[in-house]
């Protein structure tokens, strides 16, 4: 096994912005119906396409954009880290396994890999996402406007709670992001390498295989983290309800979907599914598509 070069792993770094910059700027729309979907009372929405509507009609089409500063404040460094992190625990599989007969990692190390990815990319996913929920989800249903905008979220969540509240939503966070993160890579692998003709290398293919490739994670990850069973507690639902309530709601997870549960039914759990899988292609299409593309322009000129 060869090292990866410092300068390898600083274009991952940067590739992996790339990436979450693309994917802010085409699923951000859809993350926010989601989103309200989720934490709105019952009744004040019939669907995502009242969502839609009801958005645009109050603020305009720039209202689906509503609360995309923090992910696009924080883009950079949760994919740049979860790109980074990919490649680094990639290269740890491979160093802990020194009999290997092959550097090819198997579909089973690739996906260890992806979960590996999602460790250290909570720590700044976690709270990037707290202020984001309460942004967007602020003034719907005639609720007050709270918040002027994402640094005015973490002052106020300082100085109620300090940094415990700043991280609220944490252990849900990665309780998402580790399995949704294992099927993510590994799909996105998986379907280049099915993808790719004989006698070429996944490096080769072009423009349309990797669209189809990143917007197969997307949907592979997505099936992963919101699985179709209500007892396994859909924790983007949970999360987005943790993140979004006042300090003292609730006390952790488990109480979260007990009281979801018990006010609005098992079918809370499904809130925002479709918007979620929607999103799922697109977004994840322009991820990969956006991380390709810087880094093969930054191979050719570094």
């Amino acid at each position: 096994m060869s090292d990866v070069s410092a300068a390898d792993q600083i274009k991952s770094f940067i590739a992996g912005g790339f990436g979450g910059v693309s994917a802010v700027l085409v699923g951000h729309p859809f993350d926010l119906t989601k989103t309200r979907l989720q934490t709105a009372p019952a009744g004040v929405y019939t669907g995502a396409v009242d969502v839609v509507k009801k958005t645009v009609a109050k603020d305009g089409v720039t209202g689906l954009y509503r609360g995309m500063l923090p992910p696009l404040l924080g883009v950079t460094p949760i994919f740049a880290i979860s790109f980074w992190a990919y490649d680094a625990s990639k290269q740890l599989i491979l160093a802990t396994t020194p009999n290997r007969t092959s550097a090819v990692l198997t579909t089973p190390e690739l996906a260890a890999a992806g979960f590996l990815s999602a460790v250290p990319a909570t720590l700044v996913t976690a709270p990037v996402e707290r202020a984001k929920v309460l942004l967007q989800v602020q003034g719907q249903g005639g609720s007050e406007q709270k918040y002027k905008g994402v640094f005015d979220v973490m002052k106020h969540l300082y100085k109620e709670g300090g940094l415990r509240s700043i991280f609220r939503g944490s252990v849900a966070t990665l309780a998402r992001d580790g399995p949704g993160s294992a099927a993510y890579f590994a799909a996105y692998e998986v379907t280049k390498k099915a993808l790719t003709p004989a006698g070429q290398s996944p490096s080769q293919l072009n423009l349309g295989a990797i669209i189809l490739a990143g917007g197969t994670a997307g949907v592979a990850m997505w099936a992963v983290a919101i699985p179709p069973d209500a007892s396994s507690c859909n924790k983007f639902v949970l999360k987005s309800r943790l993140q979004s309530a006042p300090n003292g709601t609730y006390s952790g997870i488990m109480d979260c979907a007990r009281k979801t549960i018990a006010q609005d039914g098992v079918k809370a759990l499904w809130k925002g599914f479709g918007p979620a899988m929607t999103r799922a292609f697109p977004a994840n299409a322009a991820t990969f598509l956006g991380v390709e593309a810087s880094r093969n322009l930054m191979d050719r000129f570094f």
